[in-house]
């Protein structure tokens, strides 16, 4: 049993979006996978993950979820459907999600199920990021995303080399302010939430 719990602790996954055969931001997935895998077991990998995901041929979206550890573990396909999400409880936790481990039970005990999803602030009051996705507000025409998100998203890297948007150390009263708010990640790309309700 503990070894089974050991492994099970040491899992990782990528979330890809796959549809009409194409595999999308590879580049950054391959880049997360295996940084990962060297940070957590000292082991230089240069996995590319188009060699081992074989993408169904129809027009379906799906997501992609590759398990790993120190190779890859399984790859599995899911038919995926955008979950409306507007209103968010603000909760206060210092919880460490730096990697995309597989375990998730500490940030699933944050969840309401009164509220779509969860804005999550540190201590400080610094903004991070909501359970399935970062977040990026909109200040003086110019999208903002956390400098310390929780997880560095694949989507959020993305648009980071893009110059779409640029990190900033953003306070949770900057909501007041700000004139819009969007989250993103490998599924949604980058999504504008019109006129989001948040509650303490």
């Amino acid at each position: 049993m503990k070894n089974l719990k050991e492994k099970y602790m040491s899992l990782f996954f990528e979330t890809i979006k796959v549809q009409n055969g194409v595999i999308y931001n590879l580049k950054n997935h391959n880049k997360r996978l295996n940084e990962t895998i060297f940070k957590n077991f000292k082991i230089k990998s240069d996995i590319n993950l188009e060699k081992y995901i074989s993408p169904p041929n129809d027009k379906v979206l799906y997501r992609c979820k590759v398990v790993y550890s120190k190779q890859i573990e399984s790859i599995n396909f899911y038919p995926y459907r955008f979950k409306n999400i507007k209103s968010f409880k603000i909760i206060t936790s210092n919880i460490k999600y730096n990697f995309k481990y597989f375990n998730r039970d500490n940030i699933n005990k944050l969840l309401s199920n009164r509220y779509d999803d969860i804005l999550i602030v540190d201590t400080l009051g610094y903004i991070r990021d909501i359970s399935i996705a970062n977040i990026a507000i909109k200040k003086e025409n110019i999208w903002l995303t956390p400098e310390n998100p929780m997880l560095k998203g694949t989507m959020r890297e993305k648009l980071l080399n893009e110059k779409k948007i640029y990190t900033k150390k953003l306070k949770i009263d900057e909501i007041v302010s700000m004139n819009g708010f969007a989250i993103m990640n490998a599924m949604i790309g980058f999504k504008e939430i019109k006129n989001p309700e948040f509650s303490y």
